[in-house]
């Protein structure tokens, strides 16, 4: 699972839960946990019968892409390149400590990823 991302959320004792229970967890529609498993790879929730069922941390990793892409403004690649790399430092401290070298060349290295990702995407686009 990512480090990249605190998130506290009080998930029900189980193992496994519906896209509509996901979908009220998460406070999303489920054509978008469809479409973001298309796009994620990393999301991967079993499949039998047709039905989806994720796991915890399949909830916790929809929660991350919920706030890259809406709360911190992250483009669908910039996301997926985030969720991609293991070496970042938590986004809540980089907040709170922004004014360190090692922050500022973490959101350096982010934003460059973000712009050769941006840059892969338009070459492929056009």
């Amino acid at each position: 699972m990512s480090q990249s991302l605190q998130l506290e959320i009080d998930l029900p004792d189980k193992k496994y839960f519906t896209i509509g229970e996901v979908s009220e967890i998460c406070q999303l529609k489920s054509h978008v946990l469809r479409y973001w498993e298309q796009v994620f790879p990393q999301l991967n929730p079993n499949k039998r019968r047709g039905r989806r069922y994720y796991q915890k941390q399949d909830v916790v990793l929809l929660m991350e892409i919920k706030i890259l892409l809406h709360e911190q403004g992250y483009t669908i690649p910039g996301a997926k390149a985030r969720l991609a790399q293991s070496k970042f430092v938590p986004l809540e401290s980089s907040k709170s400590n922004t004014n360190t070298p090692e922050t500022s060349n973490n959101l350096m290295y982010e934003l460059k990823s973000d712009l050769q990702t941006f840059k892969h995407h338009i070459e492929q686009s056009y």
